[in-house]
């Protein structure tokens, strides 16, 4: 009985694909679909279009795996399939690029007919990713002492050394990301990136450089983290 349920149903003579074994696969591969779906909204951030496409995209290999099966066309297909993950619209992080993979994983497994190993990859597989989240290994939980730092100073000031005093006192990292002109030239914007020593010293940190730049508009904010990089 163990044996008979990670069997193929489609490990027969037979090459036609009957309407019962079709939906049979498709609803599996659903279910698989929205449990993944499921697992990755967990404690994770996530947009509605990407999780509606998280729990369909199972199903959707799963019927591109079986219209092909026993075919030589088998591997482009599956080469084509996966190649999709390149022509996102936006670059994801390396977190949705691995649940994309994982979704198709089990789609293709799905749609050789090996239903039995696509719930037990599912689920191996979604259980890892629902610890992962719950431990929150990886996970920075000390307040970010990296900032972005944006000061505007006048045209005759020169920039280039004036703030490297006031930088070493409150900063361990410092650097000059762009410089931009504004207000037909007579000012300009400086945008660093800075790694605090000590956050309780964000204040003095401001009202020293206040000093430096006759008290023009500075502002300091969380510094984002680049969503192309892995």
């Amino acid at each position: 009985m163990l044996n008979q349920l990670f069997e193929g149903i489609f490990d027969t003579t037979a090459t036609t694909i009957s309407v019962p074994e079709f939906l049979l696969c498709v609803t599996v591969s659903l279910v698989i679909g929205i449990f993944l779906a499921l697992v990755y909204m967990y404690k994770s951030r996530y947009t509605r279009s990407f999780v509606v496409t998280l729990a369909m995209l199972p199903a959707v290999v799963c019927v591109v795996i079986m219209m092909v099966n026993g075919n030589v066309g088998a591997g482009v297909a599956v080469a084509g399939a996966f190649s999709l993950v390149r022509f996102r619209s936006v670059p994801g992080t390396a977190k949705e690029i691995g649940t994309i993979f994982l979704a198709m994983g089990a789609g293709l497994v799905a749609g050789m007919g090996y239903l039995g190993y696509a719930v037990l990859f599912a689920l191996v597989l979604g259980l890892f990713m629902f610890l992962i989240n719950i431990s929150g290994i990886g996970q920075n939980k000390k307040p970010s002492q990296d900032k972005t730092l944006r000061i505007v100073v006048p045209e005759d000031l020169n920039y280039t050394d004036m703030f490297e005093d006031i930088f070493s006192e409150y900063t361990t990292y410092h650097e000059i990301v762009s410089v931009k002109t504004t207000n037909l030239g007579s000012l300009f914007k400086l945008n660093y990136n800075v790694t605090l020593k000590d956050l309780s010293k964000e204040k003095d940190f401001i009202d020293a450089l206040r000093c430096r730049n006759g008290n023009l508009e500075i502002s300091i904010s969380r510094q984002e983290a680049n969503v192309y990089e892995l």
